[in-house]
């Protein structure tokens, strides 16, 4: 093989062991096409790998949201601790998770009550909060890694748990990044029955996610997203 095609094949694998979020992501949350809110990711590199913070804030007629989590991944994307305060509706909701040894311990405090559980550990896990744009980056990070295989979510809901993650690519599709055409590539997201649609760009950055609360929808601002004319279909073989 060619020494120019042996640098270049490195460099990809590089890029897709660095967060395509290395820099700020800032989304509009919408509903039906009418923006309710917004959201906000930043990577930034530490000593032993990445500290991840979000940031959510709806605010429409029944739903009043917020979040906030800070999150730290080892340099293979890992999930080394979590911890997330958010408010529902005026109730407050704090999480902390941590692996231990075999197990995610995971610790939930709402509405008065606490609960710990202790879930499986898998490598590939991403912590999934409502509406969590670092989280989304965070999966399309991993899938680039681990081949769209082996992965899996914690879900911060009731006492916790955790889901197989089914991922299926699509064909790419077209839109603009600040007036500038790019590429975009399709990913659904399926854990536990319900489906995301994930588009992202050349730097496996999260464009938008079509999120499966009834209607909502998660767009980078300065992203336009060119609508086929029929839904995609998975590529052929």
């Amino acid at each position: 093989m060619p020494v120019r095609k042996i640098a270049a094949i490195s460099i990809l694998v590089l890029l897709s062991l660095i967060p395509a979020s290395a820099q700020v992501g800032n989304f509009i949350i919408s509903q039906h096409g009418h923006a309710v809110g917004t959201a906000s990711y930043n990577f930034a590199a530490n000593a032993d790998g990445y500290d991840s913070t979000s940031i959510v804030r709806i605010a429409m007629q029944g739903l009043n949201y917020s979040l906030s989590k800070t999150e730290r991944l080892s340099s293979a994307n890992h999930l080394q601790n979590v911890q997330l305060s958010a408010a529902v509706n005026g109730s407050a909701v704090t999480v902390t998770a941590k692996p231990d040894e075999a197990q995610m311990l995971l610790n939930i405090s709402a509405n008065g009550y606490s609960t710990t559980t202790r879930l499986t550990q898998h490598p590939g896990t991403v912590f999934l909060a409502d509406f969590d744009p670092g989280a989304l980056q965070t999966l399309l990070t991993l899938a680039a890694v681990q081949n769209n295989r082996d992965l899996w979510a914690v879900i911060p809901k009731q006492a916790g748990s955790v889901e197989p993650i089914q991922l299926a690519t699509y064909a790419d599709q077209q839109g603009s990044l600040d007036d500038k055409p790019i590429v975009v590539h399709h990913l659904v997201v399926t854990i536990a029955a319900e489906s995301t649609d994930l588009f992202s760009g050349p730097e496996n950055q999260l464009l938008q996610a079509e999120l499966p609360q009834n209607g909502f929808a998660l767009v980078r601002k300065g992203f336009v997203l060119t609508p086929p004319t029929k839904p995609g279909a998975p590529p052929t073989d």
